[in-house]
C-alpha cells in the first residue's frame, strides 16, 4: 500500500514501516503507531514556539510523539524524532484527553510540536477538532513536509503554525534534512492562504546558510509570497546530534540577518537562541515604538490595543486574543 501523507509516498509491504517509522501496513490498514501515546507534555510559553504574534504571554500544552518524515542532521530532538516509537517512554493520552488537559491547566491552546506533527496526522487531526469544539486554539510546529489534501483538511482545524524554512536552497535540504525544498514552499503558501496564522523560522547554521545571499533569499521570499507582515525568526544553532563539529551562530550573525530581514521589506524580523538586544521586540511598523518587549519567553511590556498600536493606532499583524 502507498502513504499518501507526504511527498514521500512510502510503499509499504505487509508489516512494513515508512520512512517516519511509526506508520506501518499491518494487514492492509495503515496505522500510526503512535496514536494517542505522547512521549513529551509540557506547558509552554507561546514565545517557545516559537509565535511572538499570536496570543503572546499566554501558556500553551505542548504534546509530541516518536518520529518524523525529515531527517535533519541538526535536529535538536532527535532522541525522539529519530526513534522509533518502541524505544521511548510514552503516556496514554487519547484526543480527549489532552483536551481535558488544556483545560485544566488554563491553557487556550494546544502545540502539536517538538517532533513532527504531520507523521503523527490523525491524532494531531482528532485532537485539533476536539480542541476546537471545547473553544482551544491549535498550533503546529511543523517542517510542512505534507501533500496538499491533508493538509487542507489539517488547515481546516488549525490556528497558527511556526514552519521550519530551514534553507532556500534545494540542495541543501536533500543534504542536510533528506527533504525537498519544493513541496514545502508550497505547503506553507497554502497553510497561510487558508486563514491559518504563519511565521517563519529560519536556523542559521554557520557556513551552510549563513551567508548574505542565503538570508536575503529566505526573506525575499517570505515577502514575495506571504506579504511583509508575516514575522520572520532567524534563530541561532547550537551544535548537536550530527553537526557537533560546527560552531554555534554568532550573536554578529543574528544582527546581519535581522538587518537584512528589514532592509528585504519584511516589518517583523526576529532574532532567538542567542541573546541580542531588541532582538525579540515587536516594533510598529509606522512609528517605532516597542508594542511588546520581551525577554527569551517573558513578555515584559505589551501596548496593543484592540489589535493596534498604542501609541499611533497603526494595525499590527497577528491574532492577540
Amino acid at each position: 500500500m502507498v502513504c499518501e501523507l507526504c511527498p514521500r509516498q512510502c510503499v509499504l509491504a505487509p508489516g512494513e514501516r515508512g520512512d517516519c517509522r511509526i506508520r506501518v501496513n499491518l494487514d492492509g490498514r495503515l496505522v500510526a503507531l503512535t496514536w494517542g501515546m505522547p512521549c513529551a507534555i509540557h506547558l509552554d510559553p507561546i514565545e517557545k514556539k516559537p509565535l511572538f504574534h499570536f496570543l503572546p504571554g499566554t501558556p500553551i500544552l505542548s504534546i509530541a510523539t516518536a518520529g518524523c518524515n525529515l531527517h535533519c542532521k541538526n535536529c535538536q530532538n532527535w532522541e525522539i524524532s529519530q526513534a522509533n516509537p518502541e524505544d521511548v517512554e510514552v503516556v496514554p493520552l487519547p484526543p480527549a484527553a489532552v483536551v481535558a488537559l488544556a483545560k485544566r491547566e488554563r491553557s487556550p491552546s494546544i502545540a502539536y510540536t517538538y517532533t513532527e506533527p504531520v507523521v503523527w496526522y490523525e491524532y494531531t487531526l482528532e485532537t485539533a477538532r476536539l480542541a476546537r469544539e471545547q473553544g482551544l486554539r491549535n498550533v503546529l510546529v511543523t517542517a510542512a513536509y505534507i501533500r496538499e489534501a491533508p493538509l487542507r483538511e489539517l488547515a481546516a482545524v488549525t490556528d497558527a503554525a511556526n514552519i521550519d524554512l530551514k534553507f532556500i536552497d534545494d540542495r541543501r535540504y536533500r543534504e542536510i534534512c533528506d527533504g525537498e525544498l519544493a513541496p514545502i514552499l508550497r505547503a506553507i503558501e497554502l497553510f497561510a492562504s487558508l486563514g491559518v496564522w504563519v511565521e517563519i523560522t529560519n536556523l542559521v547554521i554557520p557556513s551552510l546558510n549563513d551567508r548574505d545571499e542565503d538570508l536575503a533569499g529566505v526573506a525575499r521570499w517570505v515577502r514575495q509570497t506571504l506579504g511583509p507582515d508575516v514575522p520572520l525568526h532567524y534563530s541561532g544553532f547550537y551544535p548537536q546530534y550530527r553537526l557537533r563539529h560546527l560552531p554555534p551562530t554568532p550573536a554578529e550573525t543574528l544582527r546581519r540577518a535581522r538587518d537584512i530581514g528589514r532592509a528585504e521589506g519584511l516589518r517583523y524580523v526576529y532574532v532567538g537562541n542567542v541573546h541580542v538586544p531588541d532582538g525579540e521586540t515587536t516594533r510598529c511598523a509606522a512609528c517605532g515604538a516597542a508594542v511588546v518587549r520581551r525577554v527569551r519567553y517573558t513578555v515584559l511590556e505589551q501596548h496593543i490595543v484592540g489589535g493596534a498600536c498604542g501609541v499611533c493606532a497603526e494595525t499590527i499583524a497577528g491574532v492577540w486574543r
